[in-house]
């Protein structure tokens, strides 16, 4: 089964950005995952290798809020952003994860700022 160029360009791409982010537990690492219909996030602490936090457009709160999903993604990034402030957590590394940092991606972002992350 031949794997599919466009996936194989976006693994590369993570790699290549994963060499230089590390997340710790003062300032986690925020990941994204970005399928074709909801988008996911995590901090991770890359030195314990823990998940401290998620957050994704499949939330009861966030799926009922309605909209596209670049809205959802801003929703998204106000959800990580308030469980990182309960968690004590200011700051972090932002991990696209090989995605081009536009649309719901960007959108995410802007959210987790508007939330008060600061990266």
């Amino acid at each position: 089964m031949p794997q599919d160029h466009k996936v194989l360009r976006r693994q590369k791409l993570r790699w290549r950005i994963r060499t230089k982010l590390h997340g710790t537990a003062q300032k986690p690492r925020l990941s994204v995952f970005r399928s074709n219909v909801d988008i996911y996030v995590q901090l991770i602490d890359d030195n314990n290798g823990a998940t401290l936090a998620a957050a994704s457009s499949r939330e009861k709160d966030i799926a009922a809020a309605g909209g596209n999903k670049v809205a959802k993604s801003l929703n998204v990034g106000k959800a990580i952003a308030q469980k990182a402030k309960a968690l004590g957590i200011e700051a972090c590394v932002f991990d696209r994860g090989g995605y081009l940092y536009h649309g719901r991606v960007k959108s995410v972002a802007d959210g987790a700022r508007e939330g008060g992350l600061k990266f």
